[in-house]
């Protein structure tokens, strides 16, 4: 299946995943995640991203943005991917890409699945089981987002603004939404529009059609 061409407007938010090459690793100890993190900062600020949610995984990386430049997040995964895979050749060897083809890319075109879709972003470790808690894995961005710990990286997104008058109230309904499991279909549709470049969204009786 040919996959639909990526054309987004100022203002997009999208859930981007990445993978390393044949599904291998593309994080080998934390100052390899460190220096990538560095790398999201710097490249969102160049190309006018907002950055909202992010995990670094063993293999892939998962990434919320909204872009207020026209389809910035081509040239903000472009540098991001080049200069990540430029700088750990340089440490390992080696030579070529690290990441397996392109990035993947779902338009939230709904304000009812952002909150959903950063939840299935920070739970990450915890569907894989490497944490029981998502507070316990340092490489996301929910300590920053549920529990105010500094971050230079994130833009809250106005949806999370709306949970709260204040960084206090916002934080403390962000971290009850985790106490509410997401539900088995919004996995299967964040998934299924993140593998297919498909936009997620509400809709109506015809909410069936996985594509949405």
């Amino acid at each position: 299946m040919v996959r639909p061409l990526r054309n987004f407007p100022a203002d997009s938010c999208l859930h981007i995943v990445q993978r390393g090459d044949n599904r291998r690793a593309c994080f080998y100890d934390d100052e390899e995640r460190i220096r990538y993190l560095e790398l999201m900062a710097q490249y969102s600020r160049k190309y006018h991203c907002d950055l909202h949610a992010y995990v670094l995984m063993t293999n892939h990386v998962h990434i919320l943005l909204t872009v207020r430049e026209r389809n910035a997040q081509s040239r903000f995964m472009k540098d991001l991917s080049q200069q990540t895979a430029y700088w750990v050749h340089r440490r390992h060897g080696g030579s070529g890409t690290m990441w397996d083809g392109r990035y993947h890319s779902s338009h939230i075109a709904s304000e009812a699945y952002l909150l959903i879709c950063q939840r299935y972003i920070e739970l990450n470790p915890v569907r894989a089981g490497m944490v029981d808690l998502p507070a316990e894995y340092r490489w996301s961005s929910y300590r920053a987002n549920a529990e105010g710990k500094g971050s230079n990286l994130l833009t809250p997104h106005p949806v999370f603004m709306g949970l709260g008058r204040d960084a206090e109230s916002r934080q403390s309904a962000y971290k009850a939404l985790f106490d509410i499991p997401l539900a088995e279909k919004d996995l299967q549709r964040i998934r299924f529009a993140a593998q297919n470049d498909f936009a997620l969204m509400k809709t109506g009786k015809s909410g069936s059609d996985p594509r949405v």
